[in-house]
């Protein structure tokens, strides 16, 4: 079991009423190879949540924990935080989109989708760290650090089970694909708040 609730919760920011971070209970095939209903073929979403402060994920908690543990699913949190104005915008296309294509039986999941799209100014990465080796984890680190703009590009490191998300702000990429071309770098994707 893992849980990076406390290690999530100071990288949440909330600097308006139009700031919400998207969280997504998912079923994942690869954690249950007896199969999976959903309407992919690697993960079904269980649960979905808007949230727009961290008293407000308090409150939603132990409900998260409760169904990641009854599913054998994971919780995941994307930390580019969404715009409520923007994904309404986005959703109003991609129903519009929907009706015009006459796929009238997916316009329910239109607000879900459009949460999945990045529309901030953020620029939050994950590095996928697929090793549990602390001496490479400081190396990268250390090299992450050193690349443009120069700072404070490490906001933290969230365990997964195979290793470690190294969460970033967004750095010049060419070297560090050149010198660690096995680490994945996400520029929109979830880290795990919750892994039963």
């Amino acid at each position: 079991m893992i849980d990076n609730f406390e290690l999530v919760k100071p990288m949440l920011k909330f600097d308006s009423d139009d700031d919400f971070y998207f969280i997504q209970i998912l079923q994942r095939k690869k954690d249950n190879p007896n199969g999976v209903n959903g309407s992919n073929n690697s993960s079904r979403l269980i649960k979905a949540y808007f949230i727009n402060s961290v008293e407000h994920l308090d409150v939603f908690k132990d409900e998260m924990i409760f169904f990641a543990n009854y599913f054998n699913a994971r919780v995941g949190i994307n930390l580019n935080k969404r715009s409520y104005e923007k994904t309404a915008f986005n959703t109003l296309k991609k129903t519009a989109e929907l009706m015009h294509n006459k796929n009238y039986q997916m316009v329910k999941r239109a607000w879900n989708t459009s949460c999945g799209i990045h529309n901030g100014c953020d620029k939050i990465w994950l590095l996928d760290i697929d090793t549990k080796d602390a001496y490479f984890l400081n190396n990268v680190k250390t090299f992450v650090q050193a690349q443009k703009p120069i700072g404070d590009n490490i906001l933290g490191v969230i365990p997964s089970k195979a290793g470690f998300h190294l969460i970033t702000k967004g750095f010049d990429l060419r070297d560090f694909n050149k010198e660690y071309p096995e680490i994945e770098v996400h520029k929109n994707n979830p880290t795990n708040l919750y892994i039963p």
